[in-house]
């Protein structure tokens, strides 16, 4: 496990980003790709009261892993693999519960945007309950291209949303799977609903129109663990 660091002032964050070299911060993230958001310097002030000339930077906790590297790896184990997708979930406790679960059931990868994605932050491994030591995460910059791979390397794409007719006990989970998830605001995004192989929804009672993501990412992971497991 990355322990994590609290990085403040240009110059530390530059070095942690490429060894010291002189070049503009901004300029220097936009190359190595790291998604940074200009904030009111009060924010900056109440994170620390040192001298952070204007920029505030944290490194990860964890070590993020390549989808290309880790799909054919499976394979070549002679598994079907069992990934799971998540769109736009920006709530760290969300995600810490949903990558505490999947470690449960069996998830070989969970793959999450780089951008419009939950910080694997202090909340969010203390309610992975130590999963997200353990569990392998891909970030990816663009998840329309690697959902599409997927695809592509043989991955059927399964995803929920209250709109869909298909109940999620009737699906077909045999052979290599993911499970897509969206946020809990817009659900799927699009253009990644237009990829998926199946639709799939949880059946509600009563007044409250949706489960929170977590709770129905856990009761789909455990129904497609019965093809391989068995009933519960």
């Amino acid at each position: 496990m990355k322990k994590q660091n609290f990085l403040f002032g240009l110059r530390p964050i530059i070095e942690a980003i490429k060894d010291g070299k002189g070049v503009e911060l901004r300029n220097l993230m936009i190359e190595a790709k790291i998604h940074f958001q200009y904030v009111p310097i009060e924010k900056l002030n109440k994170l620390t009261r040192k001298n952070h000339q204007g920029a505030v930077g944290f490194t990860s906790l964890i070590d993020y892993y390549k989808i290309e590297d880790v799909l054919p790896l499976i394979y070549e184990e002679g598994n079907d693999p069992f990934l799971l997708v998540l769109d736009r979930i920006t709530d760290v406790r969300n995600f810490g519960a949903i990558a505490r679960t999947a470690s449960c059931a069996g998830v070989d990868a969970i793959i999450v945007p780089t951008r419009e994605s939950a910080l694997i932050n202090e909340d969010a491994m203390k309610t992975s309950a130590g999963a997200l030591n353990y569990i392998k995460v891909c970030k990816v910059d663009n998840l329309k291209t690697t959902v599409k791979y997927l695809k592509e390397s043989g991955v059927k794409l399964i995803g929920a949303s209250e709109k869909a007719n298909i109940d999620y006990d009737k699906v077909d989970y045999t052979g290599p799977k993911a499970i897509v998830m969206g946020s809990e605001e817009d659900g799927i995004s699009p253009d990644i609903l237009k990829e998926l192989h199946d639709l799939i929804k949880i059946p509600l009672k009563g007044d409250i129109e949706s489960l929170n993501v977590s709770v129905a990412t856990g009761i789909i992971l455990f129904e497609s663990m019965k093809v391989n497991k068995g009933d519960f």
